[in-house]
């Protein structure tokens, strides 16, 4: 059974070919024989995941009007709400906490018929480009045992890249969809912020987290994306939006791309061979690809970081031991619980971030750091708005690299950070964004391509992807 194409296993439920049964039991086979050396979930409910199979096929069999995604399998990042199954954020905080209701882009992931199997290891709080930050251990990547998946959303991209789901959800806050989608050899997509509701996603940085999709091919992440976008009154930062995803042809002729030399100059040899040779197959289908560089590039990650860590530690304040999560077992007063709880139940990494948070948000440091980022915030995202009235679409790679061996993580966790180089831009303006694969290195490692448009413009970003995915 070829399971890579999501939209084909669901046309092929709706027209009785194939059971929802069947294709679950292929996907729970294909976990059973991988998960082991892969580590891709945290919690796998395999009842849950019957039960709902079983409504899904009694609905078809009754002739009801099924989705685009109905039927299939489908993995959930662990900083999703899921009601009734655990949410843990790849956490010692919240290893046991159960969700009391879904998140909206799982609400509408189930509600079109797609079945939640289970939820993915990650970066513990999102914080890391490796998954291996989580305290559940690391997730390794299907193409290599050795490397990493990429972060944070590693465990969502290698569960799809292994057959352990044909689709899955995924956060992205700098990268966090398209560099595990990246080193896996996948699509990953992260829309427009505001496009798909983050009521039930459990905040890294507020103002650029956005929920995404992870699929085999840019058919089946096209048709999740749709699914998962849409305006919801529950969420202050939500978008009523018209524009559709549809592309009704594949013909790029005319249309514009901008190829960023200025990123390419920092990858190694075969990523921006790589990128190039993608660049050059735009041209060949008619497109018109012009080198671009922007003015504040240099700035884009050190005002990234300054913010996403203020407010890390802003989000981050609630897990005091009081209310829900871990509480440590002894201790002689309030302070020292508070004390004892964060330092036994956060990780070395989510502790280096809300100290730095802390440190930009600091009566000292506020105005210098913090205010002073927000405006570079804002140079930036204008400077993109000017390149994308000029522009359809940015091309580049999505990481410098190929994906690193796990032994090499967190050596140094300064170049860790360096690894969202490529992909911040697109968090920081709240731009559509997605990575695709576009060749292999020398060792046989997934090279991801890195395309961008303007906010609102998923479907000219889609017709590129789609454009090249036909033409490779």
């Amino acid at each position: 059974m070829n399971m890579k194409n999501a939209v084909r296993m669901a046309e092929e439920i709706r027209n009785r070919k194939l059971s929802v049964r069947e294709l679950l039991d292929k996907t729970f086979e294909n976990t059973d024989e991988r998960e082991s050396e892969l580590n891709c979930y945290i919690t796998l409910d395999r009842d849950a995941a019957y039960r709902a199979a079983a409504e899904v096929q009694r609905r078809i069999d009754a002739g009801e009007e099924a989705g685009a995604l109905a039927g299939v399998p489908v993995a959930v990042k662990d900083n999703l709400c899921t009601k009734g199954m655990r949410t843990t954020c790849g956490s010692k905080m919240l290893a046991d906490w159960i969700a009391p209701y879904d998140a909206a882009v799982v609400e509408r992931i189930k509600s079109a018929g797609a079945i939640v199997i289970g939820k993915t290891n990650m970066d513990e709080f999102a914080f890391g480009s490796g998954s291996d930050t989580s305290c559940f251990g690391a997730v390794r990547n299907p193409r290599d045992r050795e490397r990493s998946a990429g972060g944070s959303s590693g465990g969502s991209a290698a569960a799809v890249a292994a057959g352990e789901a044909l689709v899955a959800l995924g956060t992205d806050t700098g990268g966090s969809v398209r560099l595990p989608a990246s080193h896996c050899g996948i699509v990953g997509i992260k829309p427009t912020y505001g496009r798909a509701s983050r009521y039930g996603l459990i905040a890294y940085a507020s103002s650029f987290d956005q929920a995404g999709v992870l699929a085999a091919d840019v058919e089946s992440a096209a048709a999740a994306l749709e699914l998962i976008c849409s305006y919801d009154r529950r969420d202050a930062t939500s978008v009523s939006c018209n524009e559709s995803f549809e592309t009704d042809t594949a013909d790029i002729r005319g249309m514009r791309v901008g190829l960023c030399e200025d990123v390419l100059a920092g990858c190694n040899d075969e990523v921006a061979a790589a990128v190039r040779k993608a660049a050059a197959v735009f041209e060949d289908a008619g497109a018109h690809v012009e080198a671009v560089s922007l003015r504040n590039r240099e700035y884009e990650l050190p005002a990234y970081y300054a913010l996403v860590t203020a407010e890390a530690s802003s989000n981050l304040e609630r897990y005091d031991g009081v209310k829900y999560g871990y509480r440590a077992a002894e201790y002689k007063d309030l302070e020292e619980m508070y004390v004892k709880s964060r330092t036994e139940g956060f990780g070395s990494e989510v502790k280096r971030r809300i100290m730095l948070g802390s440190y930009v948000l600091s009566a000292g440091y506020y105005d210098d750091i913090y205010l002073r980022a927000m405006k570079v915030r804002r140079l930036i995202s204008g400077e993109y708005d000017e390149l994308f009235g000029k522009m359809d679409a940015l091309i580049g790679p999505v990481s410098p690299e190929t994906a690193p061996l796990l032994s090499d993580s967190y050596k140094d966790p300064v170049k860790e950070w360096m690894k969202d180089l490529c992909t911040v831009a697109a968090n920081l303006g709240g731009y559509p964004a997605m990575s695709l694969p576009c060749g292999t290195d020398g060792k046989g490692l997934p090279i991801g391509l890195h395309i961008m448009s303007g906010r609102f413009r998923e479907a000219v970003m889609l017709k590129l992807a789609r454009a090249f995915e036909e033409m490779r």
